[in-house]
């Protein structure tokens, strides 16, 4: 029993010894840290161009190789801002820029002031690379694309849609340049993903905007998207065949003169449909010599119908004269 006392002292000592060893460690490395940061050191680094102000009837045509190398010389502290963020730096549209015909000329000497207000007093500008910038620029378009619904849905079985799914709005105005707007011809929405659907669909998808210029812009981000889905269910009805084409002079007897015709539709609808709403016929002009039979077609059937199978897949027919 003493000696397991022992044990436990001995090993609590050893552990606080540990510890006080790790938060001198600790001590060390932040005060070596600390004034290493106090130090004045210069760096360059790449900064990305943020365009602002830009004229709302012209676009800026994207380039991403439109970059300042730009050298900083401050106290470490006021660079680590830099290292752990993407550097990025303005450029003012309505100020110190020339205007061509094609292009807006960015001149560091020009812009230096603007520039050099967009860092801490402490940090001094040491060099710039390159001396200036062009941007080329373009006169904004507008354009009307169609939205393209993207979609996977399952429904509950029995049910299907009633009427194809209605995109509110259907089409997009976009803005930007002609040169940019003659590349796009639709918008796709991000994939709509619905299971197990038995009620009408009403929901709203975004706009994939995105993997456009970002100097491109849309009337909407967003859109809506309805439909009406209802209980279907399955019928048969005896149609008469009709034969079509069969030139004058020739006669022909056929079997069977009437077909099975079985459809899908909704139950709503269901006790509305007749023989009479579906034509089915056989086209002679479309018989291969020494052909005894016709493929029957269905020419006709109601707009309630979504599918349809004709249940006999030939008509065979004999000529009499």
């Amino acid at each position: 029993m003493i000696n397991k006392i022992k044990s436990e002292i001995l090993s609590f000592v050893k552990t606080k010894k540990i510890n006080i060893f790790l938060l001198f460690l600790a001590l060390a490395f932040i005060i070596l840290l600390l004034t290493k940061l106090s130090k004045s050191y210069t760096n360059t680094f790449v900064f990305t161009i943020n365009k602002i102000h830009v004229p709302e009837e012209e676009v800026i045509l994207n380039d991403t190789s439109q970059v300042l190398e730009i050298t900083l010389k401050t106290f470490g502290f006021n660079l680590l801002q830099y290292h752990f963020a993407k550097p990025e730096i303005n450029i003012d549209f309505s100020k110190n820029i020339d205007k061509t015909d094609s292009a807006y000329v960015w001149n560091k000497n020009k812009a230096f002031a603007t520039l050099h207000n967009q860092f801490n007093k402490n940090i001094e500008l040491v060099n710039i690379v390159p001396d200036s910038l062009w941007f080329a620029y373009d006169v904004n378009a507008v354009k009307t694309v169609p939205v393209k619904l993207l979609s996977k849905i399952s429904y509950s079985p029995g049910y299907n849609l009633t009427d194809a799914i209605e995109v509110t709005p259907d089409s997009v105005k976009i803005i930007g340049a002609k040169a940019i707007l003659d590349t796009i011809d639709e918008i796709e929405t991000d994939t709509v993903i619905l299971n197990d659907v038995k009620q009408n669909i009403f929901k709203t998808t975004n706009l994939k905007f995105q993997k456009f210029d970002k100097d491109v812009k849309f009337s909407v981000k967003k859109v809506s998207f309805k439909a009406k889905v209802e209980k279907y269910t399955e019928g048969t009805l005896p149609v008469t065949v009709q034969i079509i084409n069969v030139p004058i002079g020739i006669k022909l007897k056929y079997f069977p003169k009437v077909v099975n015709v079985s459809y899908y539709t909704s139950l709503a609808n269901f006790n509305t449909i007749t023989a009479q709403d579906f034509r089915v016929v056989c086209d002679y002009s479309k018989m291969v010599k020494g052909q005894t039979s016709l493929v029957p077609e269905l020419e006709k059937k109601p707009e309630t119908v979504k599918y349809f199978k004709i249940k006999q897949e030939f008509v065979e027919f004999i000529i009499t004269e």
